[in-house]
């Protein structure tokens, strides 16, 4: 992946950007379903991503951002959903995902961030 930073692509709820060798996904909103996640971030990636999966061991880091009230959603099935989503766009199998962060935090608006880069 380019190290250069380039700006972000996307411009409804889903935006994505390749910077410093990582992509980062954000995807403004939240919902208690998610099962939601998969077919929004999967069109997202059909329709706008132009760079191809690669092989290797990959980290990535999911950032679930709430006002308020934490909602009821169980993150392992926030992340089965967006791992499914990107599957074949970032890198080839989720078996590549050596390491996984999952995490729920208080934040200024409601959004999940993704960030998918190489094992180092």
């Amino acid at each position: 992946m380019p190290t250069v930073s380039a700006g972000w692509i996307g411009t409804g709820k889903v935006r994505a950007r390749e910077a410093d060798g990582a992509v980062e996904i954000t995807i403004d909103g939240l919902t208690t379903q998610a099962k939601y996640y998969k077919p929004l971030v999967y069109e997202f990636m059909r329709k706008e991503w132009t760079s191809r999966p690669s092989w290797g061991d990959y980290v990535v880091e999911i950032r679930m951002e709430h006002v308020g009230e934490p909602p009821w959603i169980d993150l392992d099935n926030l992340a089965k959903a967006l791992l499914d989503a990107i599957k074949g766009y970032l890198f080839h199998d989720d078996s590549q995902v050596a390491r996984l962060l999952v995490e729920r935090s208080e934040g200024e608006r409601e959004r999940i961030s993704i960030r998918v880069f190489p094992r180092p």
